[in-house]
C-alpha cells in the first residue's frame, strides 16, 4: 500500500458494530474478491472486496474473515484467514502478510492460514445455528459474473443444508452508510489530496492541451501524495463532450473558448473522494458560460441547504427538480409552456439535467446506503447538479462531498475553489 498505516481501531469498531447486529449462536464468513484474468497469463490489478476492507483493512488476495461471537473458545471469536507465505511465490509476486503484520492492520489477534481453515471451521459451524454469508447488494450492481461470495455461499449451503442462513449484506448496507469520525478522517485525506490536484490543474490547463495530459497531471499529483490512485476513471471532457456523463476517452484537444468538465477524485486508504468542476480552458468564462455556471452553482447551494436528516433521496430529488425548473426558466432553457405541458414522469427540466443529484460515498464511490428511507446523520453524499445544453454544445457540473450531521451537513470540500472569481483568479496566476 502507498498510504500510511491507518488506525486499526477503525476496523475493531466496525466489527463490533456488525457483531452487535448478529443473531445469537451465529457465525459470519467473509471472502476476499477473486483475482481476475485479463488475457494470456495476466491478471487485472487486484481490488479487495469492500466489505472485507471495511471489517479488516486487509487488501491481500485469498483472505477471509470469520466472526463467531458465541464460539466456546474465546480465541476463535474473530479470526482472520490468510494465505500462508510462500518463499517461491514471494520471489515472483512480492511480500505476503505475516501474522503480526496482519494483526497490526486489522486489530485481529487470531490469524489462521487458509490451508488449515477447514479443520477448524467445520466444528464451529456445527456449534452454530445460523450462518451469515455475504453478497453484493449494491443497488447499482450490474455484474452478473458468479464471483467468489456467490460460489462460496452455494458450496456452504450444500455442505450444511440444515442451518439457518442470513444475509450479511442487509446489515452492512445499514452500517456502512453511517460513517464514523475515524472514517471521515480518511475520507478527508482523500479529499485534501484531490484539492491539491485540482489546484495544480488550474495552473496547467490552457488552449491546446490534450485531455489525456490533464489526466496525467492528476495521476502525478495523486501518487506523489500517497494516494493509491484515482477513485474511478477520471472524466476530462472539453467542449460538447461534457454532455456525455461517463466520458472516459480523454483523447481530444481542449480548445480556446471551451469549458472543460473534470470529474475525478483520489483514493486514499480505500476511501474515495469525488469532485467535479467545470472551468474555462482559456481561464476566462464568457458571459453565457457565467450565466449557466452560476445557475448550476445556485442549484448546488440549494441542494446543500435541504440535504439533512429526515428527508429521503426521493423527496430531495423532487425538491431539487422544482428549483432546477425555476432556474432553467430564468436562464432561458425552459418557458412556461414547457413546464405547463411537461410529462410528470419525464419532467421538462430533465432535458438539461438527466442524472441524479446525489449518491452515497465511502469505500465505494457509489457506496452502500438507502435510496428510499429517510437520510440519517453520519451518511456521506455527493451533491452534483449539472446543466447540459445540446444546442449550445455545453455541459456544466459542480460536485462536492457532504457529511450529514444532526442539524444539517458539513461540506468536506469547502476549501476547494468553486466560484467563478476563485477559478479565474487561480487560472490567471
Amino acid at each position: 500500500m502507498k498510504y500510511l498505516p491507518l488506525n486499526p481501531g477503525l476496523f475493531v469498531q466496525n466489527r463490533k458494530r456488525f457483531v452487535e447486529k448478529m443473531e445469537q449462536q451465529s457465525i459470519a464468513i467473509f471472502n476476499s474478491n477473486d483475482e481476475l484474468p485479463t488475457n494470456a497469463d495476466q491478471l487485472y490489478k487486484f481490488k479487495q472486496n469492500a466489505d472485507m476492507i471495511w471489517l479488516t483493512g486487509i487488501e491481500q488476495e485469498d483472505s477471509m474473515l470469520v466472526l463467531y461471537p458465541d464460539n466456546p473458545d474465546p480465541k476463535y471469536r474473530e479470526v482472520l484467514v490468510l494465505v500462508r507465505p510462500n518463499e517461491l511465490k514471494e520471489k515472483w509476486d512480492g511480500h505476503r502478510l505475516r501474522a503480526k503484520e496482519a494483526t497490526a492492520i486489522s486489530g485481529i489477534e487470531t490469524i489462521v492460514w487458509l490451508d488449515a481453515l477447514d479443520g477448524l471451521l467445520q466444528p464451529w459451524i456445527h456449534w452454530a445455528d445460523t450462518i451469515y454469508l455475504n453478497s453484493n447488494e449494491n443497488d447499482r450492481k450490474a455484474n452478473l459474473v458468479p464471483v467468489r461470495d456467490y460460489r462460496y455461499a452455494e458450496m456452504i449451503k450444500q455442505r450444511y443444508p440444515m442451518h439457518n442462513y442470513r444475509r450479511s449484506a442487509k446489515i452492512l448496507k445499514e452500517l456502512r452508510a453511517i460513517k464514523t469520525p475515524l472514517e471521515i478522517e480518511i475520507l478527508q485525506k482523500a479529499i485534501n489530496i484531490t484539492e491539491t490536484g485540482f489546484r495544480r490543474l488550474l495552473q496547467f490547463i490552457k488552449p491546446g492541451v490534450m485531455e489525456y495530459e490533464i489526466e496525467a497531471e492528476i495521476y502525478h499529483s495523486f501518487l506523489s501524495q500517497r494516494a493509491t490512485g484515482t477513485a474511478y476513471s477520471s472524466i476530462l471532457a472539453s467542449g460538447d463532450r461534457a454532455r456525455t456523463l461517463h466520458y472516459v476517452e480523454n483523447n481530444q484537444e481542449c480548445k480556446d473558448g471551451e469549458m472543460i468538465l473534470m470529474d475525478f477524485g483520489a483514493e486514499y486508504g480505500n476511501y474515495c473522494a469525488d469532485l467535479t468542476r467545470t472551468v474555462p480552458v482559456n481561464g476566462k468564462f464568457t458571459k453565457r458560460q457565467k450565466i449557466v455556471y452560476n445557475a448550476c452553482l445556485d442549484l448546488h447551494h440549494y441542494a446543500a441547504s435541504i440535504l439533512r436528516p429526515g428527508i429521503s433521496i426521493i423527496d430531495y430529488t423532487e425538491k431539487v427538480g422544482e428549483e432546477a425548473t425555476r432556474l432553467f426558466q430564468k436562464i432561458g432553457l425552459l418557458n412556461k409552456a414547457d413546464v405547463k405541458n411537461e410529462d410528470p414522469e419525464n419532467r421538462a427540466y430533465r432535458k438539461y439535467l438527466y442524472h441524479g443529484i446525489s449518491h452515497h460515498l465511502g469505500i465505494d464511490v457509489h457506496d452502500l446506503g438507502t435510496r428510499t428511507e429517510p437520510i440519517k446523520a453520519g451518511m456521506v453524499f455527493t451533491i452534483e447538479p449539472g446543466i447540459y445544453i445540446e444546442e449550445e454544445q455545453m455541459g456544466v457540473r459542480i460536485e462536492n462531498n457532504f457529511w450529514i450531521t444532526r442539524n444539517g451537513n458539513k461540506d468536506l470540500m469547502k476549501n476547494i475553489p468553486i466560484t467563478i472569481d476563485e477559478i479565474e483568479s487561480l487560472m490567471k496566476r
